[in-house]
C-alpha cells in the first residue's frame, strides 16, 4: 500500500507510549477493547479487530479542543493507542478467556486457575517473539498483513481528509452495511490487498469447504482431509522457515544500502534465531507451570512429564507461526483450526485426557495477539516508513507499539482474572472450547485415521512447496478448507477478478485506490462486529 507522508504528527522522535495523556487513553481504550472481546467470543463465538476503533476514537480525541489532548492529532500516538486496543481485545478473549475455557468445559474448573497462569505467560511470550522476529526475512514488513493496511489507511485517511478519507468511508459503509446482511465482506477486503497467489487458493479452499459435501456426498472436515493437508503444508512452511532463519545473507542492494531503506529487513538471520530460541525458552517456562500447577505429575511419569513440557512448547511455537504466515499474507488467522490439529496429535499419541486438555487449552492461546500484533506493527511501519531518517525511527517506533501492546496485554489480562467466572457461571463459554472439550471426551474412534493424515499431507506438502516462502500457497490452501466461511469464496473471487481488471484499467493509480477500497470494508466489518456487543447485551 502507498501511504504518503502524514501533514501532521512528523516528530523527529517517535511518540512514547508511557507519555501521561497516551497512557491514560491507551489504558481506557484498553479496557473497552477486553469487554468487546469477551461479550464478543462468549455470546457470539467472534472476536473484531479493533484498532480502526481505537484509531477513530484516538482521532476525535486529538481534535478536542483541549491543549492537553491536541498530541493525539499525531498519527504515531493514534497508532499507539490502536495497537495496545486491538491487542486488549484479541489477548483477553482468544489467548486468555478462550484457552482456560477449555478446561471449565472439560469438567476440571479447578485446573482453570493453572492454565491462566500458564497461558499469560504465552501470551507475554506470543508478543514478544512477534516482537523480536517482524521485519526479518521470515515477517517481512512490506508483506501484505491486510488488516494493518487498513488500519493505516484508516489512520491516514483520518489525518489528510479530502478525497483518500471519502473512497474509505465508501468502502467501509459498504463494508458495514455487507455485514448487516451476514456476508464475510472482510473476505473481499483481503482480497483487494493480500498476496494474488495467496489469496487465490484461500479461495479454493472456501469453494472446496463449502462445496465439498454436494460434490463429493461427504464432509471432508469428517473425514480429516483439511487436517492432513494443513499438517503436509505446516511441516514444510516450518522447514522453509527454518531456512529462512540459517541461509545466508544475500547481496545487492540489500547489503550495499541502495535500496529503499524501508524495504531492507532490520531483523538479520542471527537475531531471527535468537528470538526464536529466546521465545521457545518462554513457552517452556509457561508449559512447566501449567503442567505442575496442573498436576501432571500424578498423570505422567518424570520423563513423560518432560516430555510433555518441550512438546508443549514447541507446539506453541509452531502453532503461532503457522498462524502468523496465514495471517500475514492473507489476514486470516485459522487459530482454531491449527488448535485442532494439534488436539488430533495429542489424541494419536494416547495421552492420558487431562494431559490433552492442558495441551490443547496451552497451545490455543499463542497465534492470535502474534498475528494481530503483526497487523499493528504493519500499520506503524507504513505510518513510519516516509520518515528520514528511517532506521532509527523505525526501530524505535516499533519498540514503543510493543511497550503499548504490554499495556493492552496487561489491561486484558486482568480483566479475564476478575470476569472469568462471572462469565463461565452464567454459562458463557466460547463455542471452540466446547467442541476441544467434547473432542476430548469422544477421544479418537477411527483407526485409519493416521493413514488419512498422512496421505492429504502429500499434497498440502507440494502446494506448499510449489508456492514457496513468500506465497504460503499451501497453509492459505488448508486455511480455507478448515475455516470453510459460507459464501467467502466467492467474496474473494469477485474481489481478486475486480483488482487484476482495475489494475489493467488504472495502471499504477489503481493501487491506493483498490488499498482504501479494501481497508474500508475490512473497517466496516469490524465496527459492525463491535456494534454486536450490544446486540449481546
Amino acid at each position: 500500500m502507498t501511504v504518503s507522508e502524514p501533514r501532521t504528527g512528523a516528530e523527529d522522535a517517535h511518540p512514547r507510549a508511557f507519555e501521561p495523556t497516551v497512557l491514560v487513553v491507551t489504558v481506557a481504550l484498553s479496557v473497552v477493547g477486553a469487554i468487546i472481546g469477551l461479550h464478543l467470543i462468549t455470546t457470539l463465538g467472534i472476536s473484531a479487530n479493533t484498532s480502526v476503533i481505537g484509531a477513530l476514537i484516538a482521532m476525535i480525541i486529538g481534535r478536542v479542543n483541549v491543549a492537553a489532548l491536541r498530541g493525539m492529532r499525531s498519527v504515531h500516538r493514534q497508532n499507539l493507542v490502536q495497537s495496545a486496543v486491538s491487542g486488549s481485545t484479541f489477548a483477553a478473549a482468544n489467548s486468555l478467556l478462550a484457552p482456560i475455557a477449555v478446561l471449565f468445559a472439560f469438567g476440571r474448573p479447578d485446573l482453570v486457575w493453572p492454565v491462566f497462569a500458564g497461558v499469560a505467560i504465552g501470551l507475554f511470550a506470543d508478543s514478544f517473539v512477534l516482537y523480536r522476529l517482524f521485519h526479518s526475512r521470515l515477517l517481512p514488513a512490506q508483506a501484505a498483513w491486510p488488516p494493518g493496511v487498513a488500519g493505516a489507511g484508516t489512520i491516514t485517511a483520518g489525518d489528510e481528509g479530502g478525497r483518500r478519507a471519502a473512497v474509505l468511508a465508501g468502502g467501509a459503509a459498504v463494508g458495514f452495511v455487507g455485514s448487516l446482511f451476514t456476508l464475510p465482506v472482510s473476505a473481499a477486503g483481503v482480497a483487494f490487498l493480500g498476496n494474488l497467489w495467496a489469496l487465490a487458493m484461500l479461495g479454493l479452499g472456501l469453494l472446496v469447504g463449502q462445496y465439498g459435501p454436494d460434490w463429493f456426498g461427504v464432509d471432508i472436515g469428517d473425514l480429516y482431509i483439511p487436517h492432513g493437508v494443513m499438517i503436509g503444508a505446516g511441516l514444510v512452511a516450518l522447514g522453509q522457515a527454518v531456512h529462512l532463519m540459517f541461509r545466508r545473507r544475500g547481496g545487492g542492494a540489500e547489503r550495499t544500502g541502495e535500496a529503499d531503506p524501508s524495504q531492507r529487513p532490520q531483523v538479520d538471520e542471527r537475531a531471527l534465531r535468537r528470538g526464536v530460541l529466546e521465545g521457545y525458552g518462554l513457552f517452556v517456562l509457561g508449559a512447566a507451570v501449567v503442567a505442575l500447577a496442573g498436576g501432571l505429575l500424578a498423570e505422567l511419569s518424570v520423563p513423560a512429564l518432560v516430555l510433555w513440557v518441550l512438546a508443549a512448547a514447541l507446539a506453541a511455537i509452531v502453532h503461532e507461526i503457522i498462524v502468523g504466515l496465514a495471517a500475514m499474507h492473507s489476514g486470516w488467522f485459522p487459530a482454531f483450526a491449527v488448535t485442532l490439529i494439534f488436539l488430533v496429535l495429542a489424541l494419536l499419541l494416547r495421552l492420558p485426557p487431562v494431559a490433552v486438555a492442558l495441551f490443547v487449552g496451552y497451545t490455543s492461546a499463542t497465534g492470535p495477539a502474534f498475528a494481530d500484533m503483526g497487523y499493528d506493527l504493519k500499520a506503524g511501519w507504513l505510518l513510519r516508513r516516509g520518515h528520514r531518517p528511517y532506521d532509527a525511527f523505525e526501530r524505535s517506533g516499533r519498540f514503543q507499539q510493543y511497550l503499548a501492546a504490554l499495556v493492552g496485554f496487561a489491561v486484558a489480562t486482568v480483566a479475564v482474572a476478575v470476569c472469568w467466572q462471572s462469565y463461565f457461571g452464567e454459562g458463557l463459554v466460547p463455542p471452540t472450547a466446547k467442541v476441544y472439550a467434547t473432542s476430548i471426551h469422544a477421544g479418537l474412534t477411527d483407526p485409519h485415521l493416521v493413514v488419512t493424515l498422512l496421505l492429504w499431507a502429500v499434497p498440502g506438502a507440494l502446494v506448499q512447496l510449489l508456492g514457496g516462502p513468500s506465497r504460503q500457497m499451501g497453509v492459505l490452501l488448508a486455511t480455507g478448507l478448515l475455516v470453510g466461511t459460507p459464501q467467502a469464496c466467492w467474496l474473494v473471487f469477485g474481489a481478486l477478478l475486480v483488482r487484476v481488471v482495475y489494475r489493467r484499467w488504472r495502471g499504477g493509480r489503481a493501487e491506493e485506490e483498490l488499498n482504501l477500497v479494501g481497508a474500508g470494508l475490512i473497517a466496516g466489518d469490524a465496527l459492525h462486529a463491535t456494534s454486536r456487543v450490544f446486540e449481546a447485551e
